[in-house]
């Protein structure tokens, strides 16, 4: 392995997105404000805050303008909110977002479950979206989330032309990133290395983040695959919350705190502060008090004589 020392990785805590729309309870606003900051306070520099969805289908998620005001008066974050559609699109403009995702599914039977159209319309719809940003907030980045990019739930295998089509297509509708997920947990580290690379080869510096998910044990592995094929943003989720309520079986994120401990052990920059990070942990479960949070290397505690 290359000695990576001086490098830096951004990572992108989408808890209290991802993590939030997965779990029943819904986190009180406040409780949501307070951990933002706490997030903030830890060098956390990128943050997927919510999401623009009909508050019938997401009620977790009902009180995302409201979060993301917040989420603003934060010097130097990030503030990114997903959107499915041109309406979603138009809402978190308004409110004031720096980032947008879109999930653009590999899968036909994922994409008609999660956004009611198959992959090929979603990418009409981003053209839309794109079109619309353009004339009207042209600061804003978009970035699509190629979901299911590993394999489905429900469709099984995903052929891996197909993602880099559809990566294609979305750099060629004009978004700003496009990065691969694994929506279902099914991906390996030589694949994750595989299609990486291709997806550098095709779309060049439009790739975008690794979105890993634990449920076989091997975001962190797939992360580090991701890593040594030039990837530099991570998408990770606190205490390991979430995963995807439209994909059986899908449990969470890759749990921001390990992989934070990851880099900065491989003396990889994260700017992120672990004890800070712990904080912050702390006003998550303050939050959710019922809720299960995860994470190998807050229970284990930093190793003897480890110096960040």
């Amino acid at each position: 392995m290359s000695n990576h020392t001086g490098d830096t990785v951004l990572i992108s805590e989408v808890g209290p997105r991802d993590g939030l729309q997965s779990i029943k309870t819904i986190m009180p606003t406040a409780f949501k404000l307070k951990w933002i900051s706490a997030l903030y306070d830890a060098g956390v520099r990128e943050i997927e805050v919510g999401s623009f969805v009909p508050s019938k289908l997401l009620p977790q998620l009902a009180d995302t303008a409201e979060v993301v005001a917040h989420a603003l008066q934060h010097p130097g974050l990030t503030v990114m909110a997903l959107v499915p559609n041109l309406r979603g699109a138009i809402s978190a403009f308004e409110a004031g977002v720096h980032k947008i995702t879109l999930p653009v599914s590999a899968s036909v039977a994922h994409s008609l479950a999660n956004v009611r159209k198959t992959p090929e319309e979603m990418i009409e719809e981003a053209k839309r979206i794109v079109a619309y940003r353009d004339a009207n907030f042209p600061a804003i980045s978009i970035e699509a989330g190629i979901s299911t990019a590993f394999g489905c739930t429900l469709q099984g295998k995903v052929e891996e032309d197909d993602v880099i089509r559809l990566s294609v297509m979305a750099a060629e509708a004009g978004i700003d990133d496009i990065g691969l997920s694994d929506t279902t947990g099914y991906a390996n580290p030589g694949q994750v290395r595989r299609l990486f690379r291709r997806l550098f080869d095709e779309v060049g510096d439009k790739a975008g983040a690794a979105h890993m998910h634990n449920t076989r044990g091997l975001g962190i592995a797939n992360c580090l695959a991701a890593f040594e094929e030039g990837v530099r943003t991570f998408d990770s989720s606190q205490g390991g919350l979430g995963g995807c309520p439209y994909a059986p079986g899908a449990s969470g994120n890759v749990v921001t705190e390990d992989l934070v401990f990851m880099f900065e052990a491989m003396n990889v920059k994260t700017h992120i502060n672990y004890e800070k990070l712990m904080q912050a942990r702390v006003a998550l479960q303050e939050g959710l008090p019922n809720e299960p949070i995860y994470g190998m290397t807050p229970e284990a505690g930093l190793p003897k004589g480890f110096i960040q």
